[in-house]
């Protein structure tokens, strides 16, 4: 069945500060408190997921936002899950790092295998641990508060983590970090930091991917999109950045990749705004000279 979603026009504020205006495909989600969005290779279906507090679920989405699938994953419990990833074979993973006050010691990433996508009961196959060996206090004092993290995507072979600023004093400083899709529990390796506004309402990194073909990474926060592209390898800050802000700030908290030109945002209900699904064109999104 074909899903005709309508349209709407968004006014969009580049970063040279000219206005613009984008069209979107926007869908009502029934999902409250939606946090990672994902597409996988295996599936025609778009998986979201939602943070603690919630059940240890994945839902799969028809283009309409209606919920097609739902998947307990049975072994695991959802301590704070937060975003979603797949890698080349479609298998997804659940970044199961939310970590608000900095506590926790048993951050981890899920494997769902891409044959269980049509089940409606699933085990977690893989577990990857992992721990930022820059953290030495649990928590840290509140001007340390930089471990928290809504944010990561697999590539070949490695996900990346960008990490979430909770500090006193939010200067919009992101850690990102490497950890190997290998089960274990890993020492991740800082590759460097990325700069982001300052507001920590509207700035604060909420989700990240990176498009099919390797070339762009999105990164999201309540009120921006950044795009990273021009990088070589995996030194993925070393290229253009190109900052986008978005009229309306929502608690939007999850992002990725549809194709290398179209991007899928879901955001979290919060009375009048938000739960929603947007579909985005990376050509429309891109601010103009």
């Amino acid at each position: 069945m074909k899903y005709y979603l309508p349209l709407f026009a968004i006014a969009l504020l580049s970063c040279n500060g000219k206005s613009q205006e984008i069209n979107t495909n926007t869908v009502k989600i029934k999902l409250k408190e939606a946090s990672g969005v994902e597409v996988s290779s295996a599936s025609d279906l778009i998986w979201v997921l939602e943070d603690s507090g919630n059940k240890n679920n994945i839902y799969g989405l028809n283009s309409d936002g209606s919920i097609n699938q739902t998947i307990k994953i049975e072994n695991v419990k959802n301590v704070d899950w937060e975003d979603l990833t797949s890698d080349k074979a479609g298998n997804l993973y659940i970044g199961d790092f939310g970590n608000n006050d900095n506590a926790r010691k048993d951050l981890c990433i899920y494997k769902v295998n891409s044959d269980n996508l049509k089940q409606d009961i699933a085990t977690a196959s893989q577990k990857i641990s992992f721990y930022y060996p820059e953290q030495t206090e649990f928590p840290p004092k509140k001007s340390g508060l930089l471990y928290d993290a809504e944010s990561f995507f697999e590539h070949n072979g490695n996900f990346y983590i960008f990490t979430k600023n909770r500090s006193k004093g939010f200067d919009g400083i992101v850690f990102l970090y490497k950890i190997p899709n290998q089960e274990g529990n890993h020492k991740a390796q800082l590759l460097g930091t990325f700069q982001a506004c300052n507001i920590y309402k509207k700035c604060a990194i909420t989700s990240a991917d990176i498009s099919p073909d390797g070339k762009t990474v999105a990164i999201l926060s309540a009120s921006r999109v950044y795009l990273l592209t021009n990088f070589s390898s995996d030194d993925f800050l070393s290229g253009k950045t190109e900052e986008i802000q978005l009229p309306e700030v929502t608690q939007k908290e999850g992002i990725c990749f549809k194709d290398n030109e179209t991007l899928l945002i879901v955001d979290e209900k919060d009375k009048k705004t938000g739960g929603n699904l947007y579909k985005i064109k990376i050509s429309d999104l891109k601010s103009k000279p």
